[in-house]
């Protein structure tokens, strides 16, 4: 069963929790489809009265702040030993390049990689366990996992909904087309965010493997 479909038959109360849990637990490390959650259940609340997006966006925003400081004092505990343990469970996600990259980033970017990684996948999946091994002092990464938080989770939920609304709207008029078109609309709008989130990550990543670099050459001349 599709995840829209499957939401239609939970109550409010219940996609809530869903909603926050899901996220919650990616978050915290676990590799889980937080954002086709999140998108799909914003979908369902722009044609469902029941479902408050206002109190969807605030699950969704808790789910990700307290799973990723949750994440942060396991990474913090665990240490190193521990990415090693997530990179035998989940090769994909936790690999020593992936590991690297995102290191990269955070030494690089700082908080600010806590922040634009809450948009990228990979780096939502273990910011709050990296940022604990790398000994991030908290309040930074919590300012960070705040802010990435709200802006996320509360930003798809708005620009979500409000496309599901229009595109509802449109339908009546239009037929398929206003909702093929409103659909486009909100899809741009977050693969702009996106990509400029994705552009800062690989520009930190082709900063940090510049500098060994020029660090060689300058110890050969």
């Amino acid at each position: 069963m599709h995840v829209q479909e499957w939401l239609e038959a939970v109550p409010a109360v219940a996609i809530y929790g869903l909603v926050g849990l899901v996220i919650g637990l990616e978050s915290l490390g676990i590799p889980l489809p937080g954002e086709i959650v999140l998108v799909s259940a914003a979908l369902l609340a722009s044609q469902h009265g029941d479902i408050n997006p206002v109190i969807l966006g605030a699950c969704a925003t808790a789910g990700a702040v307290i799973g990723d400081s949750i994440g942060y004092a396991i990474g913090r505990k665990g240490g190193r030993p521990m990415l090693a343990w997530l990179g035998k469970k989940f090769p994909r996600h936790f690999s020593e390049g992936h590991i690297a990259t995102a290191e990269r980033s955070f030494e690089k970017w700082g908080m600010w990689a806590v922040f634009f990684g809450r948009f990228i996948a990979l780096l939502r999946i273990f910011a709050g366990p990296l940022a604990g091994v790398l000994h991030m002092p908290y309040w930074r990464f919590f300012t960070a996992n705040l802010l990435g938080g709200i802006v996320w989770a509360g930003g798809t939920t708005a620009v979500i909904y409000y496309v599901g609304v229009v595109a509802e709207s449109w339908l009546k008029r239009f037929s398929w087309l206003g909702l093929v078109m409103a659909v486009l609309i909100g899809l741009t709008s977050m693969i702009v965010l996106k990509r400029k989130a994705k552009d800062a990550g690989q520009h930190a990543e082709a900063e940090a493997e510049a500098e060994p670099k020029a660090e060689t050459v300058a110890a050969a001349e």
